[in-house]
């Protein structure tokens, strides 16, 4: 494999990641990563919610030793932290856990307890979406797990994209995948897996803003439930 040194110009990466989209629309997720790998080397990277491995799996079979990026928000279910915890210590990947600028102490200093409550959308941008893009400062390229059947917002989701709030390219490379998709490869691989998944936590985020799913509702109706917000900011 031939890893391209240096870095693009903003340009450049965008008619990349254009094109990229077309020409990879049907390939397997492990091509997409492949090309992500051979495209992008160190300057690329995975996130990771810790609901599962199943990228951070894929990416370390393009890429053993990758970047695998945890935002530790201060407010996770211990089954998050604890699954974090094994990805690093089990799988090839280099894990690294981004940590906001306060502490939830701090934050509630300054903007008073339980700002989640009150005003969601700022809490968003300071535990998840400020230290992100802080954490991917160096890198070109990143990898998600978003897929097209997760929610309406997510149906149009590219399985390469331009990212242009942040400027770089964004890889979701099981955009196409279903969930039986998902449980396939897990179940094949034996990969590690959030235990709330099996406790009614289809999508899991911060403990204070995600609760247990009905049977028959959406994925993500535990996240934010009785509001309008639907996403953190990250994919926004």
């Amino acid at each position: 494999m031939t890893i391209v040194q240096g870095r693009r110009t903003a340009a450049e990466l965008k008619e990349l990641a254009e094109r990229a989209g077309r020409e990879l629309e049907d390939a397997s997720p492990l091509d997409i990563l492949g090309w992500a790998a051979e495209t992008f080397g160190k300057t690329f990277c995975v996130t990771s919610s810790m609901e599962d491995a199943v990228v951070a799996h894929l990416a370390s079979r393009a890429l053993p030793g990758v970047d695998v990026v945890f935002l530790d928000t201060g407010y996770h279910f211990p089954e998050t932290l604890g699954t974090a915890d094994a990805v690093g210590a089990v799988m090839d990947v280099n894990l690294i856990t981004l940590t906001p600028v306060q502490t939830v102490a701090e934050q509630d200093a300054e903007h008073g307890p339980k700002l989640h409550d009150r005003d969601p959308d700022l809490c968003c941008a300071l535990r998840k979406v400020k230290p992100l893009e802080q954490g991917l400062a160096s890198y070109d390229a990143w990898a998600t797990g978003l897929r097209r059947d997760e929610s309406p917002t997510r149906a149009n989701t590219p399985v390469v994209g331009w990212d242009e709030k942040r400027q770089k390219v964004k890889i979701s490379p099981i955009a196409r995948w279903t969930q039986d998709d998902v449980d396939a490869y897990i179940a094949e691989h034996g990969i590690l897996t959030n235990p709330l998944l099996e406790d009614g936590y289809p999508s899991i985020g911060c403990a204070p803003c995600t609760r247990r799913v009905a049977p028959g509702e959406d994925a993500r109706a535990g996240r934010w439930a009785g509001r309008s917000k639907t996403e953190c900011g990250l994919h926004g």
